[in-house]
């Protein structure tokens, strides 16, 4: 089977076309950075656990009627995605102090917030993904003023989801980071979430003894990666017991 024309290699993920037009086929790799990218590592199966749990997490916000790019899994490493333009932002939902927020504010790790906090970087490695505030981001033209308070109100209604679908399986959500894509229907302009969700991109800690089930793991050497993000899958019911997450090549559809 011929393999389609790559369009974007990112850290974790890769793009490839998709079957037709205006759709992408996104394959999850193993690679685990860290730090921008100063600490790499290749942890078998990361890539398998993030396609499940993303499809997870893509199709629950479907059914709550929130907007993604998510169209289907293709296999255990890929997903057929919608082609979407991305707004440069990356949007930091906090619930709990930690991170850089914690290291900026002298806040102890895992002091809850008196409300969800949302911060706004400017998705740029080179600059190392900085934050921004609204008066850039809509003075620079990367988003307008309506286009936030959609971002804004859907990162929220992400937000309630996900802290209540962790909080039913004894885990609470820290933080998590999501991506917005731009979608034309016709002349009509609509954002959806795009990117990923997945322990990758998100901050969870185990309610009762406080152990960490995130890239952290990898960032601050905890221990398994895989055992932390398997342990994620298995609460949610993503895979079942008998699923090897050995690292495989990509295959794409026709």
């Amino acid at each position: 089977m011929a393999r389609r024309k790559k369009i974007y290699e990112g850290k974790a993920k890769i793009l490839y076309e998709g079957p037709e037009p205006g759709t992408l086929v996104q394959y999850f790799k193993d690679d685990a950075t860290a730090f921008n990218a100063e600490k790499k590592d290749v942890i078998d199966g990361k890539g398998v656990l993030n396609n499940r749990l993303s499809e997870f997490f893509m199709t629950g916000l479907n059914n709550i009627g929130v907007p993604n790019h998510f169209l289907k899994r293709l296999n255990m490493r890929e997903q057929l995605i919608r082609s979407c333009e991305i707004v440069p932002l990356e949007v930091i939902v906090r619930n709990f102090a930690a991170g850089s927020m914690a290291k900026r504010l002298g806040m102890e790790e895992g002091s809850q917030l008196p409300r969800p906090v949302i911060e706004f970087s400017y998705k740029d490695d080179s600059l190392g993904d900085p934050l921004v505030p609204e008066e850039y981001i809509m003075a620079f033209g990367w988003a307008s003023q309506q286009d936030m308070d959609d971002i804004v109100a859907m990162a929220l209604r992400v937000n309630d989801f996900l802290a209540g679908v962790m909080f039913g399986v004894g885990i609470k959500l820290i933080d998590f980071k999501i991506e917005f894509g731009r979608v034309w229907e016709g002349d009509f302009m609509r954002l959806i979430v795009a990117d990923e969700i997945s322990p990758d991109s998100c901050r969870l800690w185990d309610i009762e003894t406080g152990r960490k089930l995130d890239k952290d793991v990898f960032r601050q050497d905890l221990g398994s990666l895989s055992d932390a993000y398997s342990e994620v899958a298995r609460r949610l019911g993503v895979l079942p017991g008998n699923v090897t997450t050995t690292n495989t090549k990509p295959t794409l559809v026709n």
